[in-house]
């Protein structure tokens, strides 16, 4: 019995160390985890059959069991207990990932958030919409640069403008800013 638990905390903390050199030197891509597509969304649940949280309670399982065992308890106390620490440690580790799934963000700069942002013109914009000019602003957290038209007058560069449309998926229109009274 006592080569099976050892057996047991050998193996599942042997791909447990195996998983941190694989991501420690980047090869770690989330290929290990057997779910469907998609299911890295943090709301579709905890991860219990990730290879991860199986092999983190197949080694608290066999952990357990030996260290049980050496320490004179009965095989039924040994056997009651080890499953416990491995179905605890299974779901610490499959929470702890999905709390860890929460902080992904996909990184996507969505062109409507801009609308009644404030901007600065980049490249001078035509007046009338006779053409394109371009405009900076910070948008989700980092400075991006769109193309822009206005219906007013030309905008130099350096201009203070505010977007109140998003007229194509690359376009903005957007306005003068009012100077503001100094108090």
């Amino acid at each position: 019995m006592p080569t099976f638990f050892l057996a047991c905390a050998l193996l599942g903390g042997g791909v447990v160390l195996l998983q941190l050199v694989a991501t420690l030197l980047g090869l770690d891509h989330d290929a290990h985890d057997l779910h469907a597509p998609h299911a890295h969304d943090a709301a579709q649940g905890l991860h219990l059959g990730s290879l991860r949280a199986l092999s983190a309670g197949l080694a608290f399982f066999g952990l357990t069991g030996y260290g049980l065992l050496r320490a004179g308890w009965g095989t039924p106390a040994v056997l009651g207990l080890s499953v416990v620490a491995g179905v605890a440690a299974l779901v610490v580790v499959a929470v702890l990932l999905r709390l860890m799934l929460r902080l992904e963000s996909d990184g996507t700069v969505r062109i409507e958030n801009a609308v009644w942002q404030p901007a600065t013109v980049y490249v001078p914009i035509p007046g009338a919409r006779a053409g394109a000019g371009k405009v900076t602003l910070s948008l989700q957290g980092r400075l991006v640069e769109y193309q822009a038209v206005t219906g007013e007058g030309a905008l130099p560069t350096g201009t203070p403008v505010t977007v109140v449309d998003v007229v194509a998926p690359d376009t903005l229109e957007v306005v003068r800013t009012p100077a503001t009274p100094l108090d």
